[in-house]
């Protein structure tokens, strides 16, 4: 049996959807988290990587708590669905956001969150396939249906 090493990332313990805002709560993994180090929280936009939206993320030890506003989700130039990755950082590493420290595979098809709207645009976290957590960002046509 070979021993399934985890790379460094920043594990999910918490997502809260709601009031406008997702919070994220959980601790970072395979690396040392030094005292004074200014971490936040990163989110790329999928389709445009040089769009990016940075949040503060309070840390005490490993552990790290963020939240976001999800009306700065809103883009200029919206597609109909929009996907930004989560990641931590502190300025020199990114640590992609997920949850990969648990038996559970196949979280994109069994873990569903809340969404929440903000104008014409809905929100709402979901673990990709690979166990990493994304926002998906839909945005609704004026006029048109669900």
């Amino acid at each position: 049996m070979g021993l399934h090493l985890v790379k460094p990332h920043a594990e999910i313990a918490e997502v809260w959807p709601r009031d406008g805002r997702i919070r994220l709560v959980g601790h970072i993994h395979g690396r040392t988290v030094r005292a004074g180090e200014d971490w936040r929280l990163l989110l790329v936009r999928r389709a445009r990587a040089d769009q990016r939206l940075r949040y503060a993320a309070r840390l005490a030890g490993d552990r790290f708590e963020s939240e976001l506003p999800i009306v700065d989700l809103t883009t200029e130039d919206p597609a109909a669905l929009e996907e930004w990755d989560i990641h931590l950082t502190d300025g020199e590493v990114e640590l992609r956001a997920g949850r990969q420290l648990d038996d559970i595979r196949g979280k994109k098809k069994i873990m569903v969150f809340p969404e929440q709207r903000t104008g014409t645009l809905r929100v709402r976290p979901y673990y990709t396939v690979k166990d990493n957590l994304s926002l998906e960002c839909r945005t609704q046509t004026q006029g048109g249906g669900a």
